[in-house]
């Protein structure tokens, strides 16, 4: 079957990860995508190894770990647009082009004609999403954004690490990177928006993404606590602000989790546990009494978990229904039984002669399936290819712009 996005074209200008990540999603539901890359050099993640895929001797090759991560399915097109000549086969493009990606800084593109005052004037229908770092108005506006600062200047890293007091304390960026993630995410809902607006109106429209909108966006909860109360919430390690006990939990072995949602969970993990007064005691009843009283009951459960290993009490909280879990690292990750059965990893044949492992879109759908056409591309290994089927360029035409550097 036809992916759900297989009549939707799209050109990626964007490097690095947050306008990458929009991109594949679309690719991975079935838009073509072409991503514009510059000659010699290429996406930066391209280069932000180690690790390197192996090629087919299992030597490394020159192609980052990092760039597989967001460029699936699509095809490598390599065009020097600070020239004249690339910039008119970028105009070319957009004219048979649905979406247009890009993550160049506020008015970055205008001075090639290449913004979106430009590329609607040639393609009135053409959806235009630009991911920066704070947005195209505002007093940061023209600032450059990476996702560590902004998970810094957004607030996270103050809600991410154990409280001051504690040795070790102090602020810790999320292990990936998340505001990236969640900003192209964010990129991609708006293109879809936009794509169905279309169809109604007939137009296009411009997508203005932002990686501090975004990383504000989602504080959720903590934000609520903190408009509510006017008091900024703590860091609290693993612990929640809202629910306990919902935190790591120390056992024979290791450590695991318990995310306790409600009282009856509550009694029954006491149960399990052997801890069966500490439900009737009006301290830790209900969940706003525990969150009081969170200081009193945690080392609590904690003398007692540390009697039995990590699976012992998995088995036994799952069977009483108290939603708990192991703290897995990547390998136990890709070995868990039900990772494997979800079909989360996948390998992909490669142009260096070997295979590609990626992680596969969580996507699932019944009618058009997500599909995995291709491995990341080589740096412009699609350009001939894209230049004849979308331009009709000949092979002398194409040619004449590599020997010249537009290609």
């Amino acid at each position: 079957m036809s992916g759900a996005l297989s009549h939707i074209r799209v050109l990626d200008l964007s490097r690095v990860l947050a306008g990458p990540w929009a991109g594949q999603i679309l690719a991975d539901l079935g838009a073509e995508v072409i991503k514009v890359e510059r000659p010699g050099t290429g996406d930066d993640t391209r280069h932000w190894g180690p690790p390197y895929v192996k090629d087919a001797q299992g030597n490394d090759s020159r192609e980052a770990a990092y760039f597989q991560s967001a460029n699936r399915n699509k095809q490598s097109l390599t065009i020097d647009f600070t020239q004249a000549e690339g910039q008119r086969l970028i105009r070319e493009l957009v004219q048979n082009c649905d979406v247009l990606l890009e993550n160049f800084k506020v008015g970055g593109l205008a001075a090639y004609g290449l913004d979106y005052a430009s590329l609607q004037a040639i393609n009135p229908r053409l959806i235009y999403c630009s991911v920066t770092g704070f947005g195209q108005d505002g007093p940061y506006a023209k600032r450059a954004g990476y996702d560590f600062m902004i998970q810094g200047l957004g607030g996270l890293m103050s809600l991410t690490g154990k409280p001051d007091d504690e040795e070790g304390g102090g602020p810790v960026k999320v292990g990936v990177a998340l505001t990236d993630i969640l900003t192209g995410l964010y990129a991609t809902v708006g293109v879809l928006a936009a794509l169905n607006q279309r169809e109604q109106s007939g137009i296009g429209q411009y997508v203005d993404v932002a990686l501090l909108d975004v990383q504000v966006a989602c504080l959720a909860n903590q934000a609520m606590n903190y408009l509510n109360t006017g008091v900024a919430p703590k860091r609290l390690g693993n612990a929640h602000p809202n629910i306990v006990p919902y935190q790591d939990f120390p056992s024979a072995d290791g450590n695991f989790i318990i995310a306790v949602g409600n009282d009856g969970q509550f009694r029954k993990l006491c149960e399990v546990a052997g801890l069966t007064a500490l439900a009737d005691d009006p301290r830790f009843s209900t969940n706003k009494a525990r969150v009081a009283h969170r200081a009193e009951l945690i080392p609590l459960l904690r003398q007692a978990t540390v009697f039995k290993s990590t699976s012992e009490w998995v088995q036994l909280l799952e069977q009483a229904g108290v939603p708990c879990g192991p703290i897995n690292d990547l390998a136990q990750v890709f070995a868990d039984p039900h990772v494997q059965a979800r079909g989360l990893r996948i390998d992909l044949p490669n142009s260096l002669g070997s295979s590609t492992p990626l992680v596969a879109s969580p996507l699932k759908l019944s009618a058009t399936p997500v599909t995995y056409r291709n491995a990341p591309p080589l740096l412009g290994e699609h350009t001939d290819q894209v230049l004849r089927q979308q331009l009709k360029l000949s092979t002398e035409q194409i040619s004449a712009l590599r020997a010249a550097g537009v290609i």
